[in-house]
């Protein structure tokens, strides 16, 4: 695998572990981080794959626009759009005061995010 798309990949399973640490916690759980990393982990899964096709990769957290152009490559990737739309927002929604994620939000985004990962790394030939 090209260095730079493993690289990719490396961020984005230390995202998908973190979140999945943080979702088991028994004291003090931060759901809000759980939402972050699942977004995170989705992001540079779909940045993995620009990468392996040699595309620059823009600097943006939009998965929906990086969705699009990975569309460019493979309609396939269709398959990810609802799980997307899940983590969309989570770059920055539960980030500041005011907005708190609960157990059942962050649930949800790492159901989504394992459906995006096991998608992606299937794509990438990833065991």
């Amino acid at each position: 695998m090209n260095p730079a798309v493993a690289e990719w990949v490396e961020k984005a399973e230390g995202d998908f572990a973190t979140a999945g640490r943080e979702l088991r916690a028994r004291k003090n759980p931060n759901y809000d981080a759980v939402c972050f990393h699942c977004q995170q982990c989705a992001e540079k899964y779909l940045k993995a794959v620009l990468q392996a096709n040699n595309i620059r990769i823009p600097k943006i957290h939009y998965l929906l626009e990086l969705l699009a152009l990975d569309l460019k490559l493979d309609t396939s990737y269709e398959f990810l759009r609802a799980d997307l739309e899940t983590l969309e927002d989570y770059a920055v929604h539960f980030r500041y005061p005011g907005e708190f994620a609960e157990k059942d939000q962050a649930q949800c985004a790492y159901q989504a995010v394992k459906v995006v990962r096991e998608f992606i790394r299937q794509k990438l030939e990833l065991s």
